[in-house]
């Protein structure tokens, strides 16, 4: 059943209302949207909680890990209290406090292979608020398949990357195009490179911004193109970047 605005969602998303660009009719686009996270980490926090502030009426969110202290510092959702409890039944309890109209769904396992068909066939968006390589290229694979829309993120010391892909056009590469190999997940391993919270928050802001624009159909897009941040600099770049020779994209 498709969720319709009343007066008091009317009054809860007024300030996005508002917005030509939005209005009543994208509003009800993004109460009916279904997303699928993957990550409740540094990404996946800010993602969800402005998501669903937002109000994406369907949100899965897929982690199997739990908190520790050295997640606190990045990851906005959590507080010290949390530390030792699954992080995608805190994220839902609080989630819940803060727009109870956003239906939470919790996938307390890793994504695998033997899982994900069945998972992200559910959901329009895909986001990967993911910390490995393995994971990143999984979702992009499945997404591909199921000409989904994936949204994906990283990040490490003072750096983020976001890029965006609209499977059902062809044209546009993957994640594999732009890596010729695939990387180390050194890369993004935070306990040896480090990271500053401010970063995580931020690209996960992007990655949620992206998702609504994707949802409601507006603005400019990153598919074909990655979005470099460094905030030591202060450098936000658009680069892009093509599709690459017997790529699986091209198959």
């Amino acid at each position: 059943m498709k969720k319709k605005l009343n007066n008091n969602l009317i009054e809860r998303y007024s300030r996005q209302i508002v917005l030509k660009n939005i209005g009543a009719f994208g509003q009800k686009k993004i109460l009916n949207a279904k997303i699928l996270v993957v990550g409740a980490g540094g990404l996946g926090c800010p993602v969800v909680d402005y998501l669903a502030r937002a109000g994406v009426g369907n949100i899965t969110i897929a982690d199997n890990d739990k908190i520790k202290l050295s997640n606190i510092h990045r990851q906005s959702i959590y507080d010290t209290n949390d530390v030792g409890k699954f992080k995608v039944e805190i994220i839902k309890k609080k989630i819940n406090k803060i727009n109870p109209h956003s239906k939470i769904k919790i996938i307390k396992k890793k994504i695998t292979r033997l899982n994900l068909s069945k998972i992200i066939k559910k959901n329009n968006i895909i986001v990967d608020g993911s910390d490995n390589f393995k994971t990143k290229f999984l979702l992009n694979d499945f997404s591909l398949k199921n000409k989904k829309i994936l949204i994906t993120g990283a990040i490490s010391k003072f750096d983020g990357h976001v890029f965006s892909f609209n499977f059902k056009n062809k044209k546009i590469p993957c994640l594999r195009c732009f890596y010729q190999t695939e990387p180390s997940d050194d890369i993004l391993n935070c306990e040896s490179e480090g990271v500053i919270g401010t970063v995580a928050g931020i690209i996960g802001s992007i990655q949620a911004n992206e998702v609504l624009k994707k949802i409601v159909g507006i603005g400019s897009n990153l598919d074909g193109s990655i979005l470099i941040v460094n905030l030591l600099k202060l450098d936000f770049r658009k680069v892009s970047y093509y599709k690459k020779e017997n790529c699986i994209c091209y198959k």
